[in-house]
């Protein structure tokens, strides 16, 4: 029997999340040192140059990226696939994983959670109001109009469930951190369409343990996890003070 497949990255970030996700749904066997954004110690920085999450072990290689971890999941696990078939619809739903890994996390998180959570509670800084409202009041309503163009009123978005449903969605989890929600008199299509996508058994089950971790002060949350069951690495490369990294998460 081969190893477990090893994911580095906490649970709260939207990145780990989506990969998560897709191990999930296509029930691949997998552990986890959920260790918090800026935290890694020197191995952390040997195993991702970028010091981003997440990064995934699959025994000796090695992978960066959340996007290029999906991919090569998909490739590596076919089914069920995440992806469409169709090239024109896999190509679409590529560039929406790739407007919310950029847009929203430049929007939600870097805006918002990290002005509102991180920069508190790992760094001990203020955040900065402004930035927080540009986000909240205008930056965030115009991914949500393009949203509105493009989300069914029902179901997903290209047929079956996919990577841009997932990512999509994995963004708006954080945005429900700082108590931002859609409003559904606006937005209504995205706000009933987001809920849909969290409302899978996969997003349900990754939230008991979010909802966790993100109540828990940092030094004990590897041991509520573990007393939660959550499958967690032996070791852990989340040991050293929090710093911040070559570039963003991502």
């Amino acid at each position: 029997m081969s190893e477990p497949l090893v994911i580095i990255g906490n649970y709260i970030s939207p990145y780990v999340r989506k990969v998560l996700v897709c191990l999930e749904l296509k029930g691949i066997d997998y552990r986890i040192d959920p260790i918090a954004p800026f935290v890694g110690d020197e191995e952390f920085s040997r195993l991702s140059p970028l010091r981003r999450v997440p990064v995934l072990r699959d025994g000796d290689f090695v992978l960066n990226d959340s996007t290029v971890i999906c991919e090569y999941l998909q490739d590596r696990f076919p089914q069920p696939s995440l992806y469409p078939a169709d090239p024109v619809m896999r190509a679409k739903a590529r560039w929406l994983e790739e407007y919310a890994d950029s847009y929203l996390g430049d929007v939600i998180i870097w805006r918002m959670f990290f002005q509102q959570g991180v920069r508190r509670f790992l760094f001990n800084e203020g955040s900065n109001d402004e930035v927080v409202r540009k986000a909240r009041e205008e930056e965030l309503p115009v991914a949500l109009d393009y949203l509105e163009s493009l989300v069914p009123v029902e179901g997903w978005l290209f047929g079956d469930l996919s990577i841009a449903d997932i990512s999509i969605a994995s963004f708006f989890r954080n945005a429900a951190f700082v108590r931002y929600q859609i409003d559904d008199a606006r937005w209504p299509k995205t706000a009933a369409f987001v809920s849909r996508v969290l409302q899978l058994a996969a997003f349900q089950k990754l939230a008991e343990y979010e909802n966790r971790t993100i109540r828990t002060p940092l030094a004990q949350q590897r041991e509520v996890l573990a007393d939660m069951g959550a499958p967690l690495t032996e070791t852990s490369c989340g040991n050293a003070a929090p710093r911040y990294g070559v570039m963003r998460l991502g």
